[in-house]
């Protein structure tokens, strides 16, 4: 028997696929047979407990007590769908703390970009202001005289000189360097976005999987009336800029 994936005879879509998330939450539901199985528990238990006393001791007493043993397959699956619910009530708090560290990388890359934009003001306006000057001063640089180049550069050294001390004075005013640091803020924070993304997506897998997992789990979440998540989707507009030309 050959591959049932050929990749070497088998159809090829030269256009590639476009891999998308589907925003629907699936309900979880259960059987006739998963019903069936686990009032078989019950009912079974009791029958298959007191034909055994009956056939060990022809004691009908006896046979009442083995009879009432039955109902521990029935108490041991309930038992462990307390222990299920008890399981998607933890994970269903997860899922919210994974959501909650999102939202908290957010807002701090909020607060960041935020400030960049004020220091990139700042910036912006104190290079013209000194632009000005130095431009001001070489524009009355003669190159073919030695003093007057060597006047030009003395006053521009005084400039440099009175803009380092008013950097000692007000260390706010180090854009340049401010800048670069909330831009390493900046680069840090989406890397944790990303990975928090990730954890939030392994979680609700994990959740998506499990409300169908047979034969507690899936009854606990039919009973509680339980969907399927939604993982965490890329916008169309951050999918299309990925496809973009960048250089």
């Amino acid at each position: 028997m050959g591959n049932e994936l050929d990749e070497i005879t088998g159809p090829v879509n030269p256009d590639g696929r476009d891999t998308n998330v589907i925003d629907k939450q699936l309900k979880v539901s259960i059987g006739a047979g998963t019903k069936f199985f686990e009032l078989a528990l019950w009912v079974g238990g009791i029958l298959i407990f007191g034909l055994i006393g009956i056939a060990a001791t022809g004691d009908p007493a006896m046979a009442a007590l083995f009879a009432i043993a039955g109902v521990i397959p029935g108490l041991i699956f309930q038992f462990l769908k307390q222990n299920a619910l008890a399981y998607f009530r933890k994970l269903q708090q997860k899922i919210q703390a994974d959501a909650s560290q999102i939202d908290n990388f957010l807002e701090q890359r909020v607060i960041i970009l935020q400030n960049l934009t004020r220091l990139l003001d700042k910036s912006i306006d104190l290079d013209k202001d000194v632009m000005k000057t130095v431009a001001a001063y070489r524009s009355g640089v003669n190159p073919n005289a030695d003093q007057v180049r060597n006047e030009a550069s003395a006053l521009m050294d005084g400039i440099q000189a009175r803009i380092n001390l008013a950097f000692e004075a007000y260390p706010e005013l180090r854009a340049q360097e401010n800048i670069n640091d909330a831009m390493r803020q900046n680069s840090t924070l989406q890397k944790e976005i990303t990975a928090a993304r990730v954890l939030y997506n392994d979680t609700v897998s994990m959740w998506n999987q499990d409300i169908f997992s047979w034969p507690t789990k899936i009854i606990v979440a039919a009973k509680e009336g339980y969907t399927t998540r939604i993982p965490y989707t890329a916008s169309a507009e951050t999918k299309a800029q990925a496809r973009g030309t960048f250089f």
